[in-house]
C-alpha cells in the first residue's frame, strides 16, 4: 500500500471549494493551504476570508495567506511543508518556477475548460458567451504560463442550451473535485501521460467586466442569448428603461422579426418582455430593476406597468 502523499491545496474561491472537500474525503494528506488575503466585501465593507479558507479551518488545516508568492518568506514556509504535490485551483496568482519545482511531484491545475480553449480567469463565463456547446475539466501540469501547462487529464461536458454561467459553475466545480482525485490516483500509479498544448489553438478568457453586460439590441437574439446567460448571475446583462437600469435574466429566442427598432418592447405581459433585436427577438422571463430584486417579469407588471412601445437602450 502506498503512503499517503502530503499536500499543498492552493485556492481562493468558491470553484475551489470541491476540489478542497474531495481531496479532504481521500487517502492523501493535506498539510497546508494556501489562499488569497482577506477581503473586504458588501457595502459594509466587512473584512471577510476566502470561501477556502473557511472550510481549511473547520478542518485544523493550517492556511498560509502571503500577500505575495514571490518572495523568500513565503518560499520557506512553504518548503516547511514538505509537500510531495502542489495542487492549485483558482488561486488567483500565476506560480514562480522556483515555487513549481519545490514539491517532487511538481505542481498540478483544475481549469474549467477543454484547454488550450479558454485560458485565464473567466473560461466558463466566455464559453457561454460564445455560445459553446461543450466544455469541460482539464488538469494540466503548471508551468510559469497562463493555463499553458502539459494536459494531463481531460473530461468533456456537454453545455444545456438554456444553461447559465452560474449553472455551469456549479456542475464544472463539483466534476473539477472528482476529476482531480482520479488524476491523483493516476499520477500515483503513473499512468498520465503529458500531452503538450496546441498554443496554435489557444483562445483566452479575460476577466469579466460590468460594461460587458451592456446590451447592444442591434445584436441578434442569439448572441444576446448567449450574453444574458453568460453574465448570469454576475455582471449580468442590462438596458436602461426609463432612465433606470434594470437587469435582465432567463431568455429565450423568438422567430419574430419586428419592424420597429432594436430594443422595442413588442409585448410586456405574464409570458415576459418580447424585445426586438437585429436578428428575430428575444423574449426576457426574468428582470430586475434597481434598486429591487430579481423576479419573474410577471410579478414586476403587477407593481409596475411597462408599455409596449416603450425603447430599452
Amino acid at each position: 500500500m502506498r503512503a499517503p502523499l502530503r499536500l499543498v491545496f492552493m485556492g481562493t474561491p468558491d470553484f475551489a471549494v470541491p476540489s478542497l472537500q474531495a481531496l479532504l474525503d481521500g487517502p492523501d494528506q493535506i498539510v497546508g493551504v494556501v489562499c488569497q488575503p482577506d477581503r473586504e466585501r458588501g457595502r459594509g465593507k466587512i473584512l471577510s476570508p476566502p470561501p477556502v479558507k473557511v472550510i481549511a479551518e473547520q478542518h485544523g488545516i493550517p492556511v498560509l495567506q502571503p500577500p505575495s508568492v514571490r518572495k523568500e518568506p513565503f518560499f520557506e514556509q512553504l518548503k516547511a511543508l514538505a509537500p510531495d504535490l502542489l495542487v492549485v485551483v483558482a488561486y488567483g496568482k500565476i506560480l514562480p518556477g522556483a515555487l513549481l519545482a519545490l514539491p517532487p511531484l511538481g505542481a498540478i491545475n483544475v481549469h474549467g475548460s477543454l484547454l488550450p480553449k479558454y485560458r485565464g480567469a473567466a473560461p466558463i463565463q466566455w464559453a457561454v458567451l460564445n455560445g459553446e456547446t461543450q466544455t469541460g475539466i482539464t488538469i494540466m501540469q503548471l508551468d510559469e504560463g497562463m493555463d499553458t501547462g502539459d494536459i494531463l487529464l481531460t473530461v468533456p461536458v456537454a453545455i444545456g442550451p438554456q444553461e447559465t454561467a452560474g449553472a455551469l459553475f456549479d456542475r464544472l466545480a463539483q466534476l473539477g473535485g472528482q476529476t482531480l482525485v482520479t488524476a491523483i490516483e493516476q499520477l500515483k500509479q503513473q499512468q498520465l501521460q503529458p500531452q503538450p498544448q496546441d498554443h496554435a489553438h489557444a483562445t483566452g478568457a479575460p476577466m469579466l467586466t460590468k460594461e460587458q453586460g451592456h446590451l447592444d439590441w442591434r445584436l441578434p437574439a442569439t448572441r444576446l442569448h448567449c450574453q444574458v446567460r453568460g453574465l448570469d448571475p454576475w455582471p449580468s446583462a442590462y438596458g436602461f428603461l426609463a432612465g433606470k437600469r434594470h437587469r435582465f435574466f432567463n431568455p429565450e429566442v423568438v422567430s419574430i422579426q419586428s419592424a420597429q427598432p432594436p430594443g422595442t418592447i413588442l409585448r410586456a405581459d405574464s409570458q415576459g418582455l418580447l424585445i426586438a433585436t437585429g436578428v428575430d427577438s428575444l423574449l426576457l422571463r426574468e428582470i430586475q430593476p434597481e434598486g429591487k430584486k430579481r423576479m419573474a417579469v410577471s410579478a414586476c407588471l403587477r407593481g409596475a406597468r411597462i408599455e409596449q412601445g416603450t425603447l430599452i437602450t
